[in-house]
């Protein structure tokens, strides 16, 4: 096997742990509500909880890559990741539950994007739309027999397990890094920025945290936190202009590309990071599925991705980035809004088939979005192209979760007793954010990212 294929999917090994963990959870995430004495509602803290360490924590690990050489806090990441995830299953209250799962999102902080740091470095750039499709192919394994496992493991067992079976998949992954994987060390390092990391982490912590709060805290609580995050995020930005090595490089944004897959691109990623939690959960508490159930539905999703992964390159080399963004953004989007016309009674294959295409177009549609990302930016860019991508678009899973749990709250008849109906208000409003998008993708010329896409250049 080729050096450049094997590459990919050994980095993969560290999104299946990711994947197989955070879908067969979301699965499991009433009956784990159940045996802590919780309202499903408030577990949801359980998953933001771990995209927002990883979103806090991200910026460091570009600099610690580069400091230190990527494959060596590749590889130390993943065991933590895996000590982190046996612990999560001794968690006995919600308190150390929501604490484990942000060690989790720590080290997952460093294992994610290092893995693709190590990805773009050591791949062309005529190369790379394949490379990232195949390191996402394995990947697509934890979302489909995660939601499955999940259900089956808690229904038959305990939830506990659930974070027990990344233990071999963390241990094969540390081995194949360190057998088949370069060391990639940076010259000229430049200081750690202490404090744009204590701003930017506390920031962009305290503005989803108030979101979350809002829902559970009463007074001004929840808005004072929000305007002290907001606060932090725009001294940020005037830090971030004054020093020379920033630790977010926020002139990344005037790469017309680049900015494309940050902003718009961001507001499609919180829209589709609503429905892991969403479906699940109307699912179960809605529905009155069973988890294994629930699992079948929810897993139809990451088959219909698994397809598409294969031929993406060829979808982008037949139409370019610029169609497939607008267009494929517009298809992902109404298959995501269908979903509020789920009822009780909907037979279950339609809804299978509904999320099976959906999860098509999604796949397309974030294949496309990672590739594009890179279309401009020079190499030396790398890491801080990488670290910004990640740390987007885990703030923007972070939102959506967060964006729809207020929408169950608001429309549900006690706040905690969730009904079809409040679901469906959800499922027509994330349909709606990631419909946005396509108009910002409108703008971009016909040639834009052509060589990634393997076409002519032409504008």
């Amino acid at each position: 096997m080729q050096p450049r294929v094997l590459v990919p999917l050994i980095i993969s090994s560290s999104l299946l742990m990711q994947n197989l963990d955070s879908t067969a959870l979301v699965t499991a995430l009433p009956l784990i509500a159940q045996s802590l004495g919780e309202p499903p509602l408030r577990l949801h803290m359980a998953i933001t909880a771990y995209m927002l360490a990883f979103a806090a924590f991200l910026p460091l690990s570009g600099w610690l890559a580069d400091r230190f050489g990527a494959r060596k806090i590749f590889r130390l990441s993943m065991l933590l990741f895996t000590v982190a995830s046996i612990l999560c299953g001794f968690a006995q209250t919600y308190e150390q539950r929501v604490g484990l799962r942000m060690a989790q999102g720590l080290s997952g902080a460093m294992m994610v994007p290092v893995g693709r740091i190590i990805l773009v470095r050591s791949i062309p750039k005529a190369e790379l739309v394949g490379a990232i499709a195949l390191m996402g192919m394995p990947s697509i394994i934890g979302p489909v027999i995660g939601p499955l496992l999940g259900g089956f493991i808690a229904s038959t067992w305990s939830w506990r397990w659930i974070f027990w079976i990344n233990v071999p998949i963390g241990l094969i992954g540390v081995f194949l890094v360190s057998r088949y994987i370069d060391e990639l060390i940076e010259d000229n390092v430049p200081p750690f920025d202490w404090t744009g990391f204590i701003l930017l982490g506390f920031g962009l912590g305290a503005v989803v945290l108030a979101l979350e709060a809002w829902m559970h805290w009463s007074g001004m609580a929840p808005a004072v936190l929000f305007a002290a995050g907001m606060g932090a995020l725009i001294a940020y930005y005037f830090h971030s202009r004054a020093v020379t090595a920033p630790i977010l490089d926020l002139t990344l944004i005037r790469i017309r590309t680049f900015r494309a897959t940050m902003l718009p691109g961001t507001l499609f990623r919180i829209g589709v990071g609503a429905n892991p939690f969403l479906l699940p959960m109307m699912l179960q508490t809605g529905f009155g599925y069973s988890p294994v159930q629930s699992g079948i539905v929810t897993c139809a999703s990451a088959i219909g991705a698994f397809g598409m992964r294969a031929i993406a390159k060829r979808v982008l080399r037949a139409f370019g980035f610029r169609n497939v963004l607008v267009w494929n953004g517009l298809i992902a989007a109404a298959f995501l809004a269908i979903c509020a016309l789920f009822r009780p009674q909907t037979p279950q294959i339609i809804m299978i088939a509904v999320v099976m295409c959906g999860g098509v177009f999604r796949s397309l549609q974030f294949t496309s979005l990672n590739a594009f990302a890179y279309a401009d930016v020079a190499d030396k860019q790398m890491s801080q192209a990488t670290t910004f991508q990640q740390m987007a678009q885990r703030l923007a899973m972070s939102l959506g979760i967060a964006f729809a749990a207020v929408i169950l709250h608001l429309f549900s008849p006690s706040g905690d007793q969730l009904t079809p109906e409040a679901f469906a208000i959800a499922y027509a409003a994330i349909g709606v954010i990631c419909a946005l998008p396509s108009l910002a993708f409108l703008r971009l010329y016909p040639g834009d990212g052509a060589l990634l896409a393997g076409r002519p250049e032409k504008h």
